[in-house]
């Protein structure tokens, strides 16, 4: 049996059997098994569009052929003794405490917030009232903030290939469309992540792993540099090891750890408003025409030098999805961007962020601390020029023009915009910085100048980052990991869930 892997240009609407054909005409066989190995779509020529797709094929009339790479993760099994508490149900923390349990260690996984169908009716109460649940909401949860994302599963992380492989085949294991094995852009979209998490819970239970829901972390006990409880809302917990993934979102997290003597230390990071435009005005921008055969919805990915002092760029695209509030905390007002599978919404949006130093948002040296609470105080402004959760916002030509006509917006959001002086809510490097951006943007893109920016997108990147060693294990501390979004060293589903499955097995190795 001898196997041969061979690129082919296809339709953007083609069949398995038009597949099968071309590979059969290609390699002159008549009797064949194959798998995609990647596939993504080629619209640099609009007037050709196309799907590049790389397939294995596999057959008997194939003397020798291609070598077919196998190597898989390892995970180390033994029985072990060691009580390793997880604090964190997102991809980081619940990949970190599933590879624990794989590797025989006794793992308690903690969750602050409830199990995720109770977190959905939370999240859609709250979008139907504007009544905010602060346990249940688009940051905590079940399965973290990806979990009501649009689940794009792409990462620009180096050297996780072996990782990224467990988490994808862990996802198809769990629900998953078997596509994210191969699409070069894959996503799964919150209405199957949903389902996805709730499956990967049972399969972590039934390993013997033990999860604790509507459980916050309050506190660590440290004694000889090493954490031998951890305080939670249900009572202390012993544990051997501790694995924290507090992503992006939880401020009285990192603000606990530092007064435990955690360092942590301030970096570039993000920030800005959601861009969001039509659908249809994407497509054609991207495709030359409205619609696609089999292709759901267009994306886009733009970068720009802007002002020559911060770099502005898109991040977070949700081709046919909706913008949503993403507030973690009471009287904050931030969004965010989602989209279910089929991409089919009537709008695209995207973060439209500059990146910038905490240092200079403050105008002076700050600390760790320093930076979370100026962070958090835009997040207050905004929501105090509302007085509400609904978003403010303006449109791409009043952004730039720095003067608001006063139009009446159309979007996604489901608590409804209000026309704002976004020039005035974000800090000036920022505005600056983003308007020469977007004028760079709407010049690469046809009708980009006819969207809107909707209200502050605080969560692209963290603005401190843990001192830690290579292996996710805390600096001056002897059994204590901080890890994904939240450790200033991850972003997004995959390079999160990766830096967990990293430090996971440094720990399982020894």
């Amino acid at each position: 049996m001898g196997f041969k892997t061979i690129s082919l240009k296809l339709p953007t609407d083609f069949t398995t059997e038009m597949l099968q054909n071309r590979i059969s005409r290609e390699l002159r066989l008549k009797q064949f098994s194959f798998h995609i190995e990647n596939k993504s779509l080629d619209a640099r020529n609009k007037a050709n569009i196309h799907w590049l797709t790389q397939v294995v094929v596999q057959s008997a009339e194939i003397k020798g052929g291609d070598e077919i790479k196998t190597e898989k993760l390892v995970i180390p099994y033994k029985n072990r003794k060691e009580n390793v508490g997880v604090v964190g149900s997102g991809p980081a923390g619940f990949f970190a405490a599933f590879v624990l349990q794989k590797a025989g260690f006794n793992v308690t996984l903690i969750e602050r917030g409830s199990q995720v169908d109770k977190r959905g009716k939370s999240i859609l109460n709250f979008e139907r009232t504007g009544n905010f649940d602060a346990q249940n909401n688009y940051a905590f949860g079940e399965g973290g903030a990806g979990t009501f994302s649009d689940g794009k599963l792409t990462s620009r992380s180096k050297h996780i290939s072996l990782e990224k492989e467990f988490i994808l085949r862990s996802y198809v294991e769990a629900g998953a469309p078997a596509e994210i094995e191969y699409m070069a852009h894959p996503h799964l979209g919150t209405d199957n992540l949903r389902k996805i998490v709730a499956s990967l819970r049972t399969q972590f239970e039934n390993l013997g792993g033990k999860m604790l829901f509507e459980t916050l972390l309050t506190d660590i006990v440290v004694k000889n540099s090493k954490v031998t409880e951890v305080v939670t809302s249900a009572g202390n917990i012993p544990v051997d090891v501790l694995f924290i993934a507090p992503g992006h979102s939880a401020y009285e997290t990192y603000e606990m750890l530092i007064r435990s003597g955690v360092p942590f230390r301030t970096k570039n990071f993000a920030i800005g408003s959601r861009m969001e435009h039509r659908q249809e005005t994407i497509n054609v921008a991207q495709w030359g025409r409205p619609e696609l055969p089999g292709v759901k919805a267009a994306e886009y990915r733009v970068t720009s030098p802007a002002d020559g002092k911060h770099q502005v760029f898109s991040f977070c695209m949700c081709p046919g999805g909706i913008v949503v509030p993403a507030a973690a905390y009471a009287e904050t007002n931030i969004v965010n961007g989602m989209s279910f599978y089929s991409r089919g919404g009537k709008f695209a949006n995207a973060a439209c962020v500059a990146g910038i130093h905490p240092d200079e948002l403050a105008g002076k040296t700050v600390s760790a601390l320093d930076a979370l609470a100026n962070l958090r105080k835009i997040e207050e402004q905004f929501y105090q020029f509302t007085q509400s959760y609904c978003a403010p916002s303006c449109s791409i030509s009043s952004f730039l023009k720095m003067k608001n006509s006063g139009e009446r917006l159309q979007g996604s959001f489901p608590l409804g915009l209000t026309s704002a002086p976004l020039w005035e809510l974000l800090p000036k490097p920022v505005v600056s910085s983003m308007q020469a951006g977007l004028l760079d943007f709407n010049r690469k893109m046809r009708g980009f100048e006819t969207g809107n920016l909707i209200g502050f997108e605080s969560k692209t990147s963290s603005p401190v980052q843990v001192v830690r060693e290579p292996n996710g294990k805390v600096e001056g501390f002897g059994n204590l990991y901080i890890i994904g979004e939240g450790s200033g060293y991850a972003g997004g589903i995959i390079s999160s869930a990766a830096d967990g499955v990293k430090a996971a097995l440094g720990l399982a190795s020894k």
